[in-house]
């Protein structure tokens, strides 16, 4: 019998390679991790803060009486509007949606042919108000025009 003789070396390299895998093991591990919060977490709305809600609605509020009255004066709402929400609203994908409605006021207010329907309007609430949830702010959005 030719028994391989178990050296200083020899366990040394054991050892080693038992560190290697388990440092790989724990690597693979935490990828893993990352990769699955990441994937859960993809499709979820950016979460606005209370005072970005309580903006938001403010927007909101003064849109649905805007978009009945005069073009002129609906203009110049737009235009400060746009200003103080891009100053102060920090959650730009709320933003985006509050944009949106103060855009579709506007048209409204025109009279045109871009003016948003009740759909348009039903979908534009429902992610809104998903923006919020954690915030304890529920948005209406009322649909537009007289």
């Amino acid at each position: 019998m030719n028994a391989t003789p178990v050296t200083p070396a020899t366990r040394n390299r054991k050892r080693n390679r038992l560190v290697i895998g388990a440092a790989a093991a724990v690597t693979a591990m935490a990828l893993a991790a990352g990769a699955g919060y990441w994937w859960l977490d993809r499709d979820e709305l950016s979460q606005a803060s209370a005072e970005d809600c309580r903006l938001a609605q403010r927007i909101i509020t003064e849109a649905k009486a805007i978009s009945a009255g005069p073009a002129p004066e609906a203009e110049k709402w737009w235009e400060k509007t746009g200003d103080e929400r891009r100053a102060h609203m920090k959650d730009g994908y709320l933003g985006y949606r509050v944009a949106t409605y103060e855009g579709w006021a506007l048209a409204t207010a025109r009279k045109s042919s871009e003016a948003p329907s009740a759909k348009d309007v039903k979908d534009l609430r429902e992610v809104a108000r998903g923006h919020c949830s954690d915030a304890g702010v529920t948005l209406s959005v009322p649909p537009l025009g007289a």
